[in-house]
C-alpha cells in the first residue's frame, strides 16, 4: 500500500485525472460581431456566470471557453457603439455537462443568431 500510495503522490496532476477518468466538460464559443459597427460592453450570460469584452470591432470575432453549471438560456447584452442603445437577446438553452461549439452572430438592428453545435444533455 505504501508503494501504491508513493507512485501516486509522484504523477502529475493531469495524469491522476486521466486514471481517475475525470472529464471536463467545455463549451468553446464565438461571438461574431456583424451588426456593421463596433460594440462596446459585450456581456453574454450563461447559467452561473458571464463572460464578454469592453468593445468588439465591427467584422471582429471573441473567443472564450466555458464550462455549464445548472441549465439554462444563453443571453446577450452589447452597447451600439455611438448611439448608446443597450440591445439585449436570448438564445438556446445549455445544460450542465454539455460540450462543444456555440456560435452566437451579432446581426443588425439588434438580431442575433444562435448556432450551437452541443452534445445532448444528460
Amino acid at each position: 500500500m505504501k508503494r501504491l500510495s508513493a507512485f501516486l503522490s509522484a504523477l502529475p496532476l493531469p495524469v491522476l485525472g486521466f486514471l481517475c477518468g475525470c472529464h471536463s466538460y467545455q463549451i468553446d464559443a464565438t461571438v461574431e460581431n456583424r451588426t456593421g459597427a463596433a460594440i462596446e460592453l459585450l456581456e453574454v450570460d450563461y447559467p452561473s456566470a458571464s463572460f464578454g469584452a469592453d468593445t468588439l470591432a465591427s467584422g471582429a470575432d471573441f473567443h472564450y471557453r466555458f464550462q455549464v453549471r445548472g441549465s439554462g438560456p444563453v443571453k446577450v447584452q452589447y452597447t451600439e457603439d455611438g448611439s448608446y442603445k443597450v440591445r439585449q437577446m436570448s438564445g438556446t438553452e445549455v445544460f450542465e455537462h454539455q460540450e462543444g461549439r456555440l456560435e452566437i452572430v451579432l446581426l443588425p438592428e439588434g438580431k442575433a443568431e444562435f448556432r450551437p453545435q452541443l452534445s445532448p444533455h444528460l
